[in-house]
């Protein structure tokens, strides 16, 4: 049965879910790719932050604490009313974040991240200290997660181009599995390892 989830999220929730858990997520998220991780490393993690991204800044302090970064890079079409909507929101592969996430997580206080393919140990990591985890999205259903994105609040950093913005999103019960969590599991590794077991035991015999 899967584990209904609504943003903010606490660390008491997190802390409370394994790996193997469905999760239908539902409330304000975003969407950050590379442009948009190594833009608030750069900003706002490591870097002294410009006045001209001080606003930005306070907008993203108040809220991605308790939310979830959606690793996703969408097609949006503009409606007649000049609002936006997701056509197609299948995940990025979220190993390209592996330098930036758990520094990320930390310092905006994020709860979880969303992609696909999985991520290493500085991730895994960084899920354990800041009390956070990593879920995977469906690869290849994009329409049909399109469709669990039921508004697009705002954007920003649209100059990033739309798949690299931040799109600020609406979600209801958005379905996804835990595969890194909060304490020190992740499907991905024991994956890889049991698949490596196996490629020596095919070569061996």
């Amino acid at each position: 049965m899967a584990t209904k989830l609504t943003v903010p999220i606490s660390e008491e929730q997190v802390r409370a879910l394994k790996v193997g858990d469905q999760v239908l997520l539902s409330g304000v998220i975003f969407t950050g790719r590379d442009t948009a991780h190594k833009y608030m490393i750069e900003n706002f993690v490591k870097g002294s932050c410009p006045d001209s991204e001080k606003e930005f800044y306070e907008v993203l302090k108040k809220e991605l604490a308790g939310s979830v970064i959606y690793h996703c890079g969408p097609v949006v079409r503009k409606r007649d009313d000049g609002k936006y909507e997701f056509v197609a929101a299948g995940p990025t592969t979220s190993i390209r974040e592996e330098p930036y996430q758990a520094d990320v997580m930390g310092h905006f206080g994020i709860r979880a991240v969303i992609g696909k393919g999985g991520m290493r140990d500085k991730t895994l990591k960084g899920c354990k200290e800041h009390g956070a985890v990593y879920l995977h999205a469906i690869g290849g259903a994009a329409t049909l997660i399109a469709e669990s994105c039921k508004e697009v609040v705002d954007v920003y950093k649209l100059d990033f181009g739309v798949p690299e913005a931040f799109w600020k999103i609406r979600v209801e019960d958005f379905p996804c599995v835990v595969t890194m969590d909060s304490h020190n599991q992740s499907l991905h590794e024991k994956v890889q390892r049991e698949s490596e077991q196996k490629l020596k035991q095919l070569l061996a015999g």
